[in-house]
């Protein structure tokens, strides 16, 4: 609990496997819990005692408990989430062609690929080629076959901008070599330039337009899904109207009358169903679903359409979309889905969490009663739904709209949405979640009873040292008496205002308003003393530290002006350096990252303390728990460290002249040495060592070294600066305890000006026993 409770001081992160929130170095490491769930199609009817058929899955007793998923597949919901390299019940279909050379006469090699989908070559183009690095060729893992299709090989001189000019006009084999080659210059994420982004898009919006659904369309729906890998950052400078132009082209292709499931890519699958004019049993409700396997991508067998009543309503998809007609549809229903909303950049919505928002495009040639879609929130466990709001895409605004859509909370959490009057839109539930914090609990009693221990200790020493001021001088009392005040301010408000009083428990508020939200990550505004403790945590216990510093620089101008000792001006200095360094630091990190509508941006929700790690609980240099306290404390650390050293190395040189009964004894020099470090406060320097350890036994240890030494750094300032100097002043309880003899005050007697051993004799009195 010790490491709990002060190695916040360096970060802190969330372990979302328990959901505790650990204290660990600047680093997190989250283990997210696999939520994916499979759907069976397979239904039958079941007649309740009221006689009310309902829709139950089709499972059995004894298949469920002789289910073993094979071949890398978990059980979950009584279903074998498989990987996308297997299919069937009990993952033991292939799904993959072998990583293997399409030909034998082939020069390329390709990796382990799924069915459907483009595999890169492992060769590259050569470095003195445009396109060096680029995978020289790719190949269709064919489904039928379920091996590679010939090689496309690309030119590599060719660049997106040669075929942007060419395309318009071709012919179908140029086009066809066009469309291959574009696919190959997307094909690597990190490549993609917001011009490359716009080049494809019109590459492949020309492609597209072609009326006959052939390889073209598959390679070039392949280089649509690749662009979506794209980062938010690179789409935020791409142009619009070539991905708008793109998207209605996509429309255009889902209402084709051949349907074709090779249009089915990692980030995009366009589907279409057809309507029957001459049935004499119109259909009424279409659905579409898709549910995720391992991979979490679009996958032909994982995507679904029904237009059965039995099939409607199925619970536990990734997504569905429901559309009901009054009188039936006889034309064409065309849906694409979208893996994320990269294609639809909004100005009013701005997220910031890692979450997904898929977009589904409901396209009709008739006007349908209602369209009614539910998305699962795609957040891990460390999230929770705090509200969501319905739209569609539109394209005169290029923004979001509600307009004429509702919203509804399912029993499973799925948020639901209804559109009335929409023939053909790109339809999305922009949600805004929740961080799940985990508020710390009490305080440990030991930690409580090292932190009271040592505000009695400093209060007791900041007396004793103002009682016997007389005899040491103005300087080295107001240090440590200052020292002591900083200290004992922060341990108090470490044990009353570091836990926040004002937690905010994820609970679900759906709003009846459908209202865009602002952004995916809610905000809470501030509302209690958390901020302010935050703030004067940071103050003392930066000015503990600053005073510390300028004690060790007492000590080292004690060595370099033993005559005349530190200057006169040296307590005035003190005083602005110590209280005022701390107020410029915590005045900077306040103004820089604080603001009322987000107090996150400077503190922590879980503990009143600086910010380190941004929305993705990543650590964040952005955040000022590096610049408004680690980096500050650490150069004084490593000052105050050299200061020891330097001290420490010349009370142990040996001056050959000096007499050997003059020599200051060896536990002398130790615990003087020691006495310096504590009121340094060189034990914090274990907090950082802490920060590069891996070995977990090593940690361990550190840690509790680390919080013992801190939650009683007052209780030794105590023993080594007032306990063990009142015992060497009262000679009867000095021999009733057998306390070894050192000496009482600093008393120096300069025979000459440069008897330096005197003067480290002195100093050494100075640090051990004098204060």
């Amino acid at each position: 609990m010790l490491y709990r409770l002060l190695l916040f001081f360096f970060s802190s992160a969330k372990n979302t496997n328990d959901n505790i929130t650990t204290i660990s170095p600047f680093h997190t490491t989250t283990t997210e819990p696999n939520s994916i769930t499979k759907i069976s199609p397979l239904h039958t009817t079941e007649t309740t005692p009221n006689n009310i058929t309902t829709i139950s899955p089709l499972h059995t007793t004894a298949t469920v408990q002789s289910l073993v998923c094979q071949n890398g597949g978990t059980l979950q919901q009584e279903q074998c989430i498989c990987n996308e390299s297997w299919t069937g019940a009990v993952c033991n279909i292939s799904n993959f062609c072998s990583g293997q050379k399409p030909t034998t006469n082939s020069k390329f090699t390709f990796p382990k690929t799924v069915l459907g989908q483009f595999a890169s070559s492992a060769e590259r183009c050569p470095p003195e080629t445009t396109n060096a690095g680029m995978h020289q060729a790719s190949a269709l893992c064919n489904r039928n076959t379920h091996l590679f299709d010939p090689p496309n090989i690309i030119n590599c001189s060719l660049t997106l901008d040669n075929i942007n000019t060419q395309v318009s006009g071709a012919t179908v084999e140029v086009k066809r070599n066009l469309s291959f080659s574009t696919q190959i210059l997307t094909s690597i994420p990190e490549w993609l330039t917001p011009h490359n982004i716009t080049n494809a898009a019109q590459i492949a919006k020309a492609l597209l337009s072609d009326q006959h659904i052939t390889d073209i369309a598959v390679s070039a729906v392949t280089t649509v899904s690749q662009l979506l890998n794209a980062s938010r950052e690179i789409f935020s400078s791409v142009n619009n109207t070539a991905i708008s132009e793109l998207t209605k082209t996509l429309q255009e292709v889902s209402l084709r009358e051949e349907p074709n499931p090779l249009l089915v890519q990692p980030n995009i699958a366009v589907q279409s169903l057809k309507g029957q004019a001459n049935s004499t049993k119109p259909i009424l409700q279409v659905q579409l679903i898709a549910f995720k396997g391992q991979s979490d991508n679009f996958s032909t067998d994982r995507i679904k359409l029904y237009t059965t009543k039995a099939e409607i309503n199925q619970t536990g998809v990734d997504f569905q979309i429901n559309i009901t007609f009054s009188k039936g549809f006889n034309k064409t229903i065309g849906f694409v889905l979208y893996d994320n909303d990269q294609f639809f950049q909004s100005k009013s919505f701005k997220p910031s969490l890692d979450t997904k928002r898929r977009v589904i495009s409901a396209n009709l040639e008739e006007n349908p009663e209602n369209v009614h879609f539910t998305i699962t929130p795609s957040a891990d466990s460390t999230m929770s739904l705090n509200d969501f709001a319905c739209v569609f895409w539109s394209y005169s605004e290029n923004d979001w709209i509600t307009d004429g859509c509702t919203k509804t909370v399912n029993s499973s959490g799925s948020a639901g949405c209804s559109c009335k009057n929409q023939q053909k839109a790109n339809f999305a539930i922009l949600m805004a979640f929740d961080i799940n914090y985990n508020y710390s609990k009490a305080l440990h009693w030991i930690s409580i009873i090292g932190c009271a221990l040592s505000v009695l200790g400093l209060c007791a020493t900041a007396l004793y040292q103002i009682r016997t001021r007389k005899s040491r001088g103005g300087s080295p009392t107001l240090l440590v008496v200052n020292i002591c005040l900083s200290m004992t301010v922060f341990y108090l408000l470490f044990v009353f205002g570091i836990n926040n009083p004002v937690k905010h428990m994820n609970v679900t508020r759906v709003s009846g308003e459908n209202i865009v939200p602002e952004s995916d990550h809610h905000k809470y505004r501030d509302e209690g003393p958390c901020t302010a403790f935050t703030a004067l945590l940071q103050y003392f216990l930066l000015a503990t530290f600053t005073w510390n510093t300028l004690y060790g620089i007492n000590v080292y101008m004690l060595f370099h002006g033993p005559v005349s000792g530190t200057p006169r001006w040296f307590p005035k200095v003190c005083m602005a350096v110590g209280w005022g360094l701390p107020a410029v630091i915590v005045s900077i990190s306040l103004g820089s990252t604080y603001r009322v509508d987000e107090p996150l941006g400077y503190r922590q929700e879980e503990f009143c303390w600086l910010a380190s790690v941004d929305h993705k609980q990543t650590f964040s240099t952005k955040k000022p728990m590096l610049w408004g306290f680690v980096l500050p404390s650490l150069i004084m650390l490593i000052s105050s460290t050299a200061i020891l050293l330097y001290f420490s190395y010349n009370i142990c040189k040996t001056d050959p002249n000096l007499n050997t009964s003059r020599k200051t004894p060896l536990k002398m020099k130790i615990f003087s040495s020691f006495s310096l470090a504590v009121i340094l406060g060189l034990s914090w320097l274990i907090g950082y060592i802490l920060l590069i350890t891996h070995e977990e036994t090593l940690k361990l240890i550190l840690s509790f070294v680390f919080c013992l030494l801190n939650t009683t750094q007052g209780v030794q300032i105590f023993i080594l600066f007032t306990l063990k100097p009142f015992l060497n002043s009262n000679p009867a309880i000095l021999n009733s305890l057998h306390a070894p003899e050192i000496g009482l005050h600093k008393k120096s007697l300069y025979l000459w000006k440069n008897n330096k051993q005197e003067s480290i004799e002195s100093i050494e009195s100075y640090i051990s026993s004098d204060h």
